[in-house]
């Protein structure tokens, strides 16, 4: 990634964890900054159903089945983000966000990942098709999610739908390339709760 220079920027809205402990262990490498999400704001008064809901943890390739943080320097190329690292493996991370979302939201009488124990009536499974940063020209971060809406009482699916969302990168340095990511991912997620209570 020598054509890309990172620098460093006091984060805003994503903060990195602090990790030094584990990343310190059997060495003296430089720790990673680390990275969370964060869910969309929840609708005011939203009305609320009965329905209980179920969301599964992702899917995805294995490029982003990881905690690497994936940059495109072009179309079929894959780098990823020196010196920075998701929370957990991304697909993990978008599943607590997505959960935190439909929860925030106040539109359903339940919201649980599995193992929770809930009835469930739908489960929400999704794939993370895209989740980069694109540097080929103006810097860009873009997600795409696809979605099915699965009725868990039959196995009939409901609905279907891919989500995609972009944000400029506004800045230089990981906090930027992350605030960006996080931007786009709240507005596919706001679109994905919406579009759901539509559809059950």
């Amino acid at each position: 990634m020598s054509s890309i220079r990172f620098g460093t920027i006091a984060a805003a809205l994503v903060l990195p964890l602090a990790m030094s402990g584990c990343a310190l262990i059997g060495g003296g490498s430089t720790p990673l900054d680390t990275y969370e999400l964060t869910a969309p704001a929840g609708g005011e008064n939203a009305p609320r159903s009965r329905t209980q809901i179920l969301i599964a943890e992702p899917t995805a390739l294995k490029a982003l089945d990881g905690q690497n943080i994936v940059i495109k320097p072009a179309a079929g190329s894959i780098q990823y983000l020196k010196g920075a690292q998701w929370a957990d493996r991304l697909p993990r991370v978008v599943q607590a966000r997505l959960a935190e979302a439909f929860q925030r939201s106040g539109r359903f009488g339940g919201v649980g990942k599995p193992g929770e124990g809930l009835a469930i009536d739908y489960q929400v499974i999704s794939e993370v098709r895209a989740f980069e940063v694109r540097v080929a020209g103006a810097a860009q971060a873009h997600v795409e999610i696809f979605v099915r809406v699965l009725n868990d009482r039959n196995g009939v699916v409901r609905a279907q739908r891919t989500f995609s969302a972009s944000a400029p990168v506004s800045g230089t340095g990981n906090d930027a390339y992350i605030g960006a990511l996080d931007r786009a991912f709240g507005q596919a997620a706001a679109e994905i709760v919406a579009w759901t209570d539509t559809r059950i």
